[in-house]
């Protein structure tokens, strides 16, 4: 590999290590101060989970010679504990290896959105080893593992016979995420404490900053090094960022009357998801265009949740599932063949093919990430079980989980808690409003009657 695609590449590596942290903040700017350092734990150890099993064999399930040739699952057994990609192969092997571990534990990370403040945190710990193992590696297998017929090696079944356009994993990573953090929101059930506002809203500006940094390495590492496509990929990128913010906050003033900075948050988040997919097979113009539009249905989708009552503590369905598919879908009627993807949308006089071959993506993914993730979640919890008690969630996750509180209030004001003599200075109440407290125990005794 080129010293200056190395280089590139590396750099990426180092901007996607950014979103662990920048999706901590995000995520923990948006629930009550006495679950944040739960939302913490449980996107910061996704890397660890996922470190783990992916060297011991996940690996292989990714990017393995596909077991009896059918593009189902690779061979787990290929890469055991990295030894065949320990040596330089002059391509990158080891670092390609890495970068693929970032994008399943991102995708993780993103899955706790169903189980924000209720989860126990050893269970979580046990469904992420299931989850990488039954849902997301075969599906990046569908997506990531190209063919080679001078090799023999066989590749996934959806990036190779059904060939749908996915640029950096819109299936596999978002639209993946969305649906699976939807089943283990359903699974799991709502919270009790389910009213408490977000606690810092400050924080997301930092969390996304740092998310969009990352993006830039997520889509434009994607692009193999240093050339036109990673610069084409990083720009159209940053457009639909633009673009999703404008969408979000003018349907949310249209609608509701105030643009809020949440909203802004949310359709940048969102903008950057509906481009993953597109990033290079859209104009310039296309690219603010498609943000704008993965925000608006973003928004709905929202909506949608909110009037049902899930429990899908930071929109991951709405944000990433949703958004997801609307990047899909924009690919098959606003594709440029001038982009460097060089696909015709409908509108270009492409092929009608298009009009079968993302949708079919797009609903495979949803179905069996949805699918396969309720069943483990459902089976998980008879052996296990899976939410802390109405009690321990009253009183705070990150006191019955993690002995810690990210705050704790003193004759001056509100103070960074101490972790002296693991929690003993744990406030026993939340840092939450009086009248708050008042709604959540009525909540609990109702429930209780």
């Amino acid at each position: 590999m080129d010293p200056s695609d190395l280089a590139w590449i590396l750099t990426s590596f180092a901007l996607v290590s950014m979103m662990f942290p920048g999706l901590s903040l995000l995520y923990g700017g948006m629930l009550g101060g006495h679950q944040v350092l739960n939302t913490f734990m449980m996107v910061m150890s996704s890397l660890g989970i996922i470190a783990f099993v992916y060297i011991l064999y996940g690996h292989g399930l990714v990017l393995g010679n596909s077991i009896g040739g059918w593009g189902i699952i690779g061979n787990p057994l290929e890469y055991v504990g990295f030894r065949s990609v320990m040596e330089d192969d002059g391509a990158g092997g080891m670092m390609w290896a890495g970068f693929y571990i970032l994008f399943a534990a991102i995708s993780l990370a993103l899955v706790s959105s169903g189980a924000a403040g209720r989860m126990r945190f050893g269970a979580w710990l046990v469904f992420g080893v299931l989850w990488f193992t039954f849902v997301y590696a075969p599906l990046a297998h569908w997506v990531f593992a190209i063919s080679n017929p001078e090799t023999g090696y066989v590749g996934g079944w959806m990036k190779n016979i059904l060939e749908f356009h996915d640029f950096a994993g819109g299936t596999a990573v978002h639209m993946n995420a969305g649906a699976s953090g939807l089943a283990l929101a359903m699974v799991l059930g709502r919270r009790h404490t389910m009213s408490v506002r977000p606690h810092n809203l400050p924080l997301l500006i930092i969390g996304a900053g740092m998310i969009i940094a990352g993006w830039f390495g997520f889509n434009g590492g994607t692009a193999g090094g240093a050339n036109f496509l990673a610069s084409y990929v990083v720009v159209t990128s940053l457009l639909a960022a633009a673009g999703g913010m404008m969408g979000f906050i003018i349907v949310e003033r249209l609608v509701s009357g105030k643009p809020t900075f949440f909203g802004l948050i949310t359709g940048t988040i969102a903008g950057l998801v509906a481009i993953t997919p597109a990033a290079d097979a859209v104009n310039p113009l296309g690219a603010f265009a498609v943000g704008a539009v993965g925000a608006i249905i973003a928004f709905w989708a929202i909506s949608w949740k909110t009037t049902h009552r899930v429990d899908d503590s930071f929109d991951v369905f709405a944000v990433h599932g949703m958004a997801g598919i609307a990047g899909a879908i924009f690919i098959i009627f606003f594709a440029d063949p001038a982009a460097p993807a060089g696909l015709a949308g409908i509108f270009a006089g492409g092929e009608l093919s298009l009009l079968w071959r993302e949708p079919l993506a797009s609903i495979v993914t949803l179905g069996y990430a949805f699918g396969m993730t309720w069943i483990i979640a459902t089976l998980l919890n008879k052996i296990m079980p899976l939410r802390i008690t109405a009690e321990e969630e009253y009183e705070g996750i990150d006191g019955s989980e993690h002995a810690e509180s990210a705050y704790q209030l003193n004759s001056t004001g509100i103070g960074m808690a101490s972790r002296s003599n693991f929690g003993a200075d744990i406030p026993k109440e939340p840092v939450i409003p009086t009248q708050q407290v008042g709604v959540d125990k009525q909540i609990i005794e109702n429930r209780k009657a």
